[in-house]
């Protein structure tokens, strides 16, 4: 097996710790430990999330390499997510990476997890039939952090041509969400209930930004003070309509996201189109990337749910195409919250 290319990838940029194999481009195991504990806090709460990589990384990284059928020692490199995130939660993840490869004398590899996001369209296994997008193409990145249109003509040609200029669409959600009391993360509170409510029943105002970029806090005030006013009327308003609140929520969501994207497609010309990041395992969004294709003939891309969210098979696949160009990151290379890489 020392021919064959195997690559370890850690992700611990927020609440999940998450390890990877990817050998000769093949995922051969993906295992993560979420964090329960912070729903009681309505937020992910940064000083027990670094507590719980501590506790986390072993075992996951353990798991990781039994199930790929790996040894430690036969690892060409250690891929991990070196930003942005939060800071305690990556120190672990950066600082276990950097004392294995050390131990074994393997370069390591650093992936911004936001790149990390759009190759999970790369993740193969022996069994998917998955089609990868050809490059160039166009990726909306919506996750609880980030909001962004990505135009990707290469594995490390990627250009942010859109973002948005305050709150990103999944921290919309979640704010919401925690405003009607369903609690946290508000994604997938406000995906269930969606589909049994009426996306029309209520209407939210929509920010007019130029270009491709985002807004979603004025969509966020406007449904706070329309929710006030409501309950002042009736107070339990949002028990007797929270489907419908949820699903027109979604709808105004969706119909942001998805107008930026069909202007920059139509004006690069890009048929192409892929979604990644957490929001991306929404149900609303991905009926609208399917209803876009039969539309305007686009060619869409759409993660399994697994790959939505953040997991070390994402950073494993970026490991392994950055080894290919023997792009390795030195040792003292430092962690970073925020800063773009």
């Amino acid at each position: 097996m020392n021919k064959d290319c195997i690559i370890l990838g850690i992700e611990s940029s927020c609440d999940d710790t998450s390890a990877a194999v990817v050998c000769n481009g093949l995922l051969l195991s993906n295992v993560t430990a979420s964090q329960a504990v912070h729903e009681a806090y309505g937020g992910v709460v940064p000083e027990l999330a670094s507590r719980a990589h501590q506790q986390n990384i072993v075992p996951v990284v353990d798991q990781a390499l039994k199930q790929a059928g790996v040894e430690a020692e036969q690892l060409s490199a250690i891929a991990f997510t070196r930003g942005p995130g939060l800071m305690g939660s990556l120190l672990v993840g950066v600082s276990f990476a950097k004392g294995l490869a050390a131990s074994l004398g393997i370069p390591m590899i650093d992936v911004n997890h936001l790149h990390g996001h759009v190759l999970a369209h790369f993740i193969h296994t022996e069994e998917d039939d998955y089609q990868s997008p050809p490059f160039p193409f166009l990726c909306l990145l919506v996750s609880g952090g980030n909001s962004q249109i990505v135009l990707v003509r290469s594995y490390k040609d990627m250009e942010i041509i859109g973002q948005t200029i305050d709150d990103a669409a999944g921290e919309a959600i979640d704010k919401c969400s925690k405003v009607m009391g369903l609690g946290y993360p508000g994604g997938p509170i406000i995906d269930r209930l969606a589909r049994q409510g009426n996306a029309d029943a209520f209407h939210f105002a929509k920010p007019s930004i130029p270009g491709y970029d985002y807004s979603f806090s004025g969509l966020k005030t406007s449904f706070l003070y329309s929710l006030r006013e409501w309950v002042k009327e009736d107070p339990d308003f949002v028990e007797h309509h929270k489907a419908d609140l949820a699903a027109s929520l979604e709808r105004t969501i969706v119909e942001i996201l998805m107008n930026k994207l069909y202007h920059a497609a139509k004006d690069l010309g890009i048929r192409d189109v892929a979604v990644a990041g957490g929001v991306s395992a929404n149900n609303g969004l991905r009926n609208a990337f399917h209803a876009y294709a039969k539309r305007y003939g686009w060619r869409v891309y759409i993660p399994r749910f697994s790959y939505t969210t953040d997991n070390a098979a994402m950073i494993a696949i970026t490991g392994y195409f950055k080894y290919q160009d023997h792009e390795f990151c030195p040792m003292e290379a430092p962690a970073y919250s925020r800063v773009a890489h």
